[in-house]
């Protein structure tokens, strides 16, 4: 069952990152963002990166489930064209693990 789970993971993370790469290319016309944050691409990580890891919090979904979705929206991020999307994953990065914190100093 692991294998499938991990094929799942690798499968998700290949059809975000060119789904992507696509979406970028057709919004994007310049060859490098200057300091521009995308709305849409900052949400997408956030999501991504809180739903991997902080999968455990969602109890009503399998947490095989909530991570595969998670690494779909954040491989869209990690896989534009190069130089857009490096902000929005660290930001993504930064409140997923302020929330990972918090979870566990709580908890």
């Amino acid at each position: 069952m692991n294998e499938t789970i991990y094929l799942l993971y690798i499968l998700s993370f290949v059809l975000g990152s060119l789904l992507g790469l696509v979406l970028s290319y057709r919004k994007y016309k310049a060859p490098y963002a200057l300091g521009k944050i995308d709305m849409i691409a900052l949400v997408l990580a956030v999501v991504g990166w809180s739903l991997v890891l902080n999968s455990i919090l969602i109890t009503f979904i399998p947490t095989y489930i909530t991570i595969t979705i998670g690494i779909f929206l954040l491989s869209m991020v990690l896989g534009m064209r190069p130089g857009y999307g490096r902000n929005e994953t660290f930001i993504g990065i930064i409140v997923a693990g302020i929330i990972w914190i918090t979870r566990t100093v709580i908890l």
